[in-house]
Formats: structure tokens, C-alpha cells, sequence
């Protein structure tokens, strides 16, 4: 209560009267009532920690300005009611400002800003003004994290397959289940698959009618580890069942962490020698999900698969022109997962090689025969006599075929390259063969259908 008191009230407290030197809440002079100056806005209950350390720097500046930086609003005012009022109006007013330079130095809060707390003259009606909220600045990081891919999938059905339990993807599809086994041999480096038996498979569905057995199907399995799906293996094909015995192992020479980050992909298909294979169902499980070493066994319901049809192959070949001596040289070199045509033995694939200029079949020849496989190589060369300045309108046409000693043999798949090519790989090629002068220019091409080819190139047409 003493003079020392009162100095130590007036340096360290920042709600000390200016005019009497008493705490605002005991002087008469800073009692306010309806017709003075509200101050309107949430004030914290405490004064924090950060506001009184940075109190003594900033007490001298605001005294000196208190009196010349009056709110404009107070200037409106009756003079009986801005002399009443003024004293109380400089020290809140002071205090709002000093919230505001400390505030500014504060890391920004994405909550509430309290800068624009404002004062207002009580009348007759009043208008209550609520701080501004904030809102959060989201940087490309948040983004994308909020991004989530799952909801972009072209599968509309994975989201159904991640909840349903086996027995509930059985009930509602009714594809029947497989039952398969993995594990890795650390010692040589490679995975094991071992296709066991699959049961309950559905009846075939015929498109064309030309099915002689519509009770059973014809199945047989296809294995890969995705994304690599061109490196595939299959099984053989087991005559007339909807439960087919496998009893075959696979093995995938691949690095143990590499085999961690692939999914395993089997894809059951039904043989249908008079028409495209179908396929039936498909399992697919991440090898991360797994113990591979340890290994296990696994009885998987198959899921519809988006792929309704066995891709027919494809073929490896390589093209060189010499045009000093008018000779296209075209090189077979091997094909790798082409259609199977035999129930019992696979395929005996063989290639035929056409030479068309225009619309006109001039040259045809063919490879040698590869009893019993689906990745057969070759490495056979053969060379047409073409003149440089027919080259523009050559057409070569590849078309692989399966043989077969009691009746003509089967059409795997066909793909033409030169002037009417069957699609931009083709063509690709083709320029890049010319443009590479006595340069050998080798390229994989993806097996067409003869309907595909038909409707796009015109020198399929004129071959059979």
C-alpha cells in the first residue's frame, strides 16, 4: 500500500491506472458502465509467459503513442462522455496494441487470430464482433497426402475384394477356389510356386456355339509375379473337370528382396481349341503379406478378372535393309508364351514369313517346326530381294501358327510391318529399321488376332 508498491504496481502490471497509480479494478476512475467503452473479443484469463517477457522492451514506445493513436471511434463521440472515458480508453486501447506488435513477432496460430479484436461505443443496439478464424493454408505435401489412389482404381471391385473373406467371395462369385503353396530356397536364390488343385470350377460358357462339351471345362493355370507379366509360366491342361489335380511346380530365379515387392498372380483359363481361350478366375496375393521362407499353403477364392481373353503371345524379330544390295533381311528369333493349341503337349509353333507389295502376295517362307512348346527359339534368318524404291510399299506379315497332323494347322496370332502395319509398334519399327542403315534392329510385337489384323491392314487380307 506503500509509494514502493505502488511504482512496482505500475511498472510490472500492464493493468495499472496511468491517472491515480491503483489497479484498474480498484480506481473509481477506470469504472466503466453501459455508455463507456466495451471492449469486445475473448481475453486469456492468464497473462502468458510470452507476453510478460516481452512487456519491459515494448512499455516506453507505447507510452509515448498512447495519447496520439486514439481509436477512430472515440472521436464520434459527445465531449461530457469522450472526457469521462478517456482515460480508461488510452489504457485499453495501449494494451491492444501491445497484444498486437507481440502477437506479430508470435508463430502465426492456425486456429484463431486475435489481431482484429475491435472496440465499439455502447448505444442503444449492440453489435457483437467475433474474431476471424483462420483457415489452414494446405501446402502441395498436404495435398497429395490427402490424395488417396485407391478411390482412382480401375478395378471398381478391389475395394469389395479387400473386405470379403473367402467364403463370402465363393458365395457371391461362385468361381471355385485354388489351392497352391510358395516358398523360397535362400541357398539357390529362387521361388518356388507349386500349383496343387483347384475345385468347384464353373461350366464353360460357349460365345459362338461351336463347343462340343458344354458340361466340363478344359482347365489350366498361369502363373506370374506382377509387374512382370510377359516372364509367365503355365501348367498343362486337364481334360474335362471342373476339379483338375495339378500336382506341378514352378520355379522364379529372382533376388529374395526384389520377390518381397512382387504379387503373385495365378489365372485359371479354360482350353478351348475351336475359339479363344477364356478366362475363368483369378488369386492374387502380395508376397509381402508372407512368410517366404518359412512357406505355407493356401486355398484362395478366384475373383473375376478384368482380362477376358489369354493374350496369344509374343514374338521377337529383327530387321535389316541393305540398300546397295536391295535385300531386307529379317531375322526370327524366338517367341515366348504363345497360345496353347494342344490339350496334351502344348503346341509345335512354327512362324510363316510373307512378303506383299501393294495389295500383291510375292514371296512366303517359313521357320522350322518346335515340337512340344510355348517358347520356342529360333534364330533362323531369311532374306527378300526388294528394291529400294519399292521398299515404301512392302509389307511384311508374320503370323504364327501351331501344327497339327490331323487337320489344318492352328492360327495362334499375326502381326504385319511395312507400309500397312497393324499398329504403332509396327510402324515404329519399320522406321527404325530404315533410318538405321545396314544396322540390324530387333523388337518384340504382341500377337494379334486374324479378325484384329484384318480390320486394319490391308495386306493381311491378301495373305491366309
Amino acid at each position: 500500500q506503500g509509494l514502493l508498491a505502488r511504482i512496482s504496481d505500475l511498472l510490472l502490471c500492464r493493468w495499472t491506472c496511468r491517472n491515480c497509480c491503483q489497479k484498474c479494478f480498484d480506481c473509481s476512475c477506470c469504472q466503466t458502465n453501459e455508455d463507456e467503452v466495451e471492449i469486445l473479443g475473448p481475453f486469456p484469463a492468464q497473462t502468458p509467459a510470452w507476453l510478460i517477457s516481452s512487456q519491459n522492451e515494448d512499455k516506453d514506445g507505447d507510452s509515448d503513442n498512447t495519447i496520439s493513436e486514439l481509436p477512430p471511434t472515440l472521436q464520434d463521440v459527445s465531449p461530457d462522455r469522450r472526457r469521462s472515458s478517456s482515460d480508461t480508453s488510452r489504457s485499453t486501447y495501449s494494451l491492444t496494441r501491445r497484444i498486437s506488435s507481440l502477437e506479430s513477432r508470435r508463430p502465426s496460430s492456425p486456429l484463431i487470430d486475435i489481431k482484429p479484436i475491435e472496440f465499439g461505443i455502447i448505444g442503444a443496439k449492440k453489435e457483437i464482433v467475433q474474431p476471424t478464424i483462420l483457415r489452414k493454408t494446405y501446402t502441395p505435401d498436404d495435398y497429395f497426402r490427402k490424395f488417396e489412389p485407391r478411390l482412382y482404381s480401375l478395378d471398381s471391385n478391389s475395394d469389395d475384394m479387400d473386405s470379403l473373406t473367402d467364403e463370402e467371395i465363393l458365395s457371391k462369385y461362385q468361381l471355385g477356389m485354388l489351392h497352391f503353396s510358395t516358398q523360397y530356397d535362400l541357398l539357390h536364390n529362387y521361388l518356388i510356386v507349386r500349383v496343387i488343385e483347384a475345385k468347384d470350377l464353373p461350366p464353360p460358357i460357349s460365345y459362338d456355339g461351336s463347343r462340343q462339351d458344354m458340361a466340363h471345362s478344359n482347365p489350366y493355370v498361369k502363373i506370374c509375379l506382377l509387374p512382370d507379366q510377359k516372364n509367365s509360366k503355365q501348367t498343362g491342361v486337364k481334360r474335362k473337370t471342373q476339379n483338375p489335380v495339378f500336382e506341378e511346380r514352378y520355379t522364379f530365379e529372382i533376388p529374395f528382396l526384389e520377390a518381397q515387392r512382387r504379387t503373385l498372380l495365378l489365372t485359371v483359363v479354360d482350353f478351348d481349341k475351336f475359339s479363344r481361350h477364356c478366362v475363368i478366375g483369378k488369386v492374387s496375393m502380395p508376397l509381402s503379406d508372407v512368410d517366404l521362407v518359412k512357406g505355407g499353403h493356401w486355398w484362395k477364392a478366384l475373383v473375376p478378372s478384368s482380362q477376358n481373353e489369354v493374350e496369344l503371345g509374343e514374338l521377337l524379330l529383327s530387321l535389316n535393309y541393305l540398300p546397295s544390295a536391295g535385300r531386307l533381311n529379317v531375322d526370327i528369333i524366338r517367341a515366348k508364351q504363345l497360345l496353347q493349341t494342344d490339350m496334351s503337349q502344348g503346341s509345335d509353333p512354327f512362324v510363316k514369313i510373307q512378303l506383299v507389295h501393294g495389295l500383291k502376295l510375292t514371296k512366303t517362307k517359313k521357320t522350322s517346326c518346335m515340337r512340344g512348346t510355348i517358347d520356342p527359339f529360333y534364330n533362323e534368318s531369311f532374306s527378300f530381294k526388294v528394291p529400294q524404291e519399292e521398299l515404301e510399299n512392302a509389307s511384311l506379315v508374320f503370323t504364327v501358327y501351331g501344327h497339327n497332323v490331323k487337320s489344318s494347322n492352328d492360327f495362334i496370332g499375326r502381326i504385319v510391318i511395312g507400309q500397312y502395319s497393324t499398329g504403332a509398334p509396327e510402324s515404329n519399327h519399320w522406321r527404325r529399321m530404315l533410318s538405321a542403315h545396314r544396322t540390324a534392329v530387333e523388337q518384340w510385337h504382341s500377337l494379334r488376332s486374324r479378325e484384329d489384323c484384318d480390320r486394319v491392314s490391308p495386306a493381311s487380307l491378301e495373305v491366309t
